[in-house]
């Protein structure tokens, strides 16, 4: 018996001292931080930016200084669903002719990273992930019919919110202020949704995901805009009746003011 303890000893200790040796492989993590958690929209908002800072954290220094790594950071609205419409003319008039609506749409989406996309990483991975304007995961809702429609509605609807702001991209916002320190400008458009945002924050290797951050941003009316909100949404009758008895004293007073002699 001793003997055999002695071979199995001969034969595992040095199995064991190389794993004891071994080096610990570290992952790279990623931190991030924003200029405020809170974004209030006032009578005067005219829309702005957003500070997204972090850090890389056990980054290695010769991928760092052969820019091996990138940075993708998103602003990402509340979602719903939206409607798109195609017009077309019948009998001299623009009709709705039709309809494809699409489910899980940001309402607002702001994108900055340290180079264009296509760079960074290979499509199937911003697809899967959902990241950049043209790679958002958005699908119609109880819609049976040609493929090729969806795709048209789909890139009309991109195509108008960026026209109209909400859908912002600039793919060269994204900074490195020192060897793993990083800043990202993000722009608020003027006609920003209210609710919770979310700022999310992609580390990329050598076009490989390895690390990930979500951070949480609050966007809240102030001032009469809240109290006609809040007014809007608890008391829709009241509301109704105040805004037509202020369209008629409005009509009212004027006709009185410009009334000739």
């Amino acid at each position: 018996m001793k003997k055999l303890l002695s071979v199995l000893a001969l034969v595992f200790l040095p199995a064991i001292a190389a794993a004891q040796q071994a080096p610990v492989i570290q992952q790279e993590t990623l931190e991030i931080g924003t200029s405020t958690n809170e974004i209030a929209i006032t009578s005067d908002f005219s829309g702005a930016d957003l500070t997204v800072f972090g850090a890389i954290n056990d980054a290695d220094p010769i991928l760092l200084s052969k820019g091996r790594y990138d940075i993708v950071v998103i602003l990402e609205g509340p979602k719903a669903e939206a409607d798109v419409r195609r017009k077309e003319r019948f009998f001299g008039i623009w009709v709705n002719r039709q309809t494809i609506s699409f489910e899980h749409v940001p309402r607002s989406y702001s994108i900055s990273s340290t180079r264009p996309l296509e760079d960074v990483t290979s499509p199937q991975t911003l697809n899967s992930q959902g990241i950049g304007v043209s790679h958002l995961r958005i699908a119609p809702v109880g819609y049976f019919g040609d493929a090729s429609d969806v795709a048209t509605f789909r890139e009309a609807m991109l195509r108008l919110n960026a026209v109209d702001g909400i859908y912002d991209a600039e793919y060269d916002g994204v900074k490195f202020v020192s060897n793993s320190l990083f800043r990202a400008s993000l722009r608020l458009p003027v006609n920003i949704p209210q609710g919770t945002h979310t700022v999310q924050a992609y580390l990329f290797k050598e076009g490989r995901q390895i690390a990930t951050q979500n951070l949480p941003l609050q966007v809240v009316k102030t001032g009469l805009e809240a109290q006609i909100t809040t007014a809007a949404h608890d008391y829709p009758l009241f509301y109704g009746m105040s805004a037509v008895f202020i369209a008629l004293f409005s009509g009212w007073f004027a006709s009185v003011i410009f009334r000739k002699n």
